[in-house]
């Protein structure tokens, strides 16, 4: 292929990735699944261990799951009951972090018509995570807990290398922590072993154009704020 063509399709790819949260029906073959986790596969890892581990959801043993982690999230004592295997976000927020994550709820939620103390209408958005936006196809992630940061980094580049495999086939995704929390309910249900925790899940399908949170558009920090170059 062309150089510019190359360069072309590969940052359209990386550009065009949003995360997508209503997703229309349309199914998503296998084949097509399989073929995007064998693209991702080619992440990069430390000494090449690969210590990911995915489980593909779709039709009735996506729906069970679903209902596993949405009747755990239901319960009164939820919030402290569960606990993830691998800690994602900080014990204490600080800025800029927490002014980010503020300002992205806020954006979603003024989107959604949800305004602030309407806390069950929040939550009911917080469980929306809990059937994969309706995406047809839901995937959580894994890895043995006896792995440190160089495993999760791995992981990382290997979902993200999912996700831009997927906008290359037209379809659209949504990484989602927030089944981490819920980690012994899902083991429980797919039958995972003791020493296989999970990371996250994904959803994976066809984004629904008409949805209003999908006009959810992210800020970026300029390379001037991120980046320092020396001996150029």
């Amino acid at each position: 292929m062309d150089p510019d063509q190359t360069r072309a399709a590969v940052d359209a790819a990386i550009t065009t990735r949003r995360s997508v949260r209503a997703f229309l029906p349309t199914p998503v073959p296998r084949e097509t699944v399989a073929e995007i986790l064998a693209v991702a596969s080619r992440a990069p890892s430390g000494t090449n261990i690969q210590p990911w581990k995915m489980h593909v959801l779709a039709g009735e043993a996506k729906a069970e799951l679903s209902r596993a982690v949405l009747a755990a999230f239901a319960e009164p004592d939820s919030a402290t009951k569960y606990t993830e295997p691998f800690p994602y976000y900080p014990a204490q927020w600080v800025s800029p972090y927490v002014d980010r994550r503020r300002k992205i709820g806020w954006d979603m939620y003024g989107l959604l018509g949800i305004g602030k103390g309407d806390t069950e209408r929040m939550r009911e958005q917080t469980a929306r995570n809990y059937v994969f936006f309706d995406a047809p196809v839901g995937i959580i992630f894994t890895m043995d807990k006896m792995m440190r940061t160089g495993g999760y980094m791995d992981c990382a580049m290997f979902m993200q290398n999912v996700m831009v495999a997927a906008r290359g086939r037209g379809l659209d995704t949504c990484p989602q922590q927030a089944f981490s929390r819920f980690h012994e309910v899902i083991a429980r249900t797919l039958g995972l072993p003791e020493t296989e925790g999970v990371i996250c899940g994904m959803a994976l399908g066809h984004a629904d154009p008409d949805a209003a949170i999908n006009r959810l558009q992210t800020e970026r920090e300029p390379v001037s704020a991120i980046a320092s170059f020396r001996g150029f």
